[in-house]
């Protein structure tokens, strides 16, 4: 039971990163376009920890990197799209 709670806790924190993703977008335009690369970096990053991090069973490490991802790949796509 505490590992489902703990389960639907980092669903609903996942969850929140696509509005927070959105804002971020939104408000830095001008780091989004100066650092694109970066941002490219960083989702390849914390997707290949997301991957490493499941083959050990953190669940702490995975939702933290899946939150990163999802943050910094909805800003981008934030950018593209305008």
């Amino acid at each position: 039971m505490e590992e489902m709670v703990k389960l639907y806790i980092g669903i609903f924190i996942l969850i929140l990163g696509i509005p927070i993703g959105n804002f971020l977008g939104k408000f830095t335009k001008e780091e989004l376009k100066n650092g694109q690369i970066w941002f490219k970096i960083i989702i390849l990053v914390c997707m290949i920890g997301s991957i490493i991090s499941l083959i050990l069973w953190n669940d702490y490490l995975l939702f933290t990197f899946l939150f990163i991802t999802i943050v910094a790949s909805r800003s981008l796509r934030r950018k593209i799209k305008r």
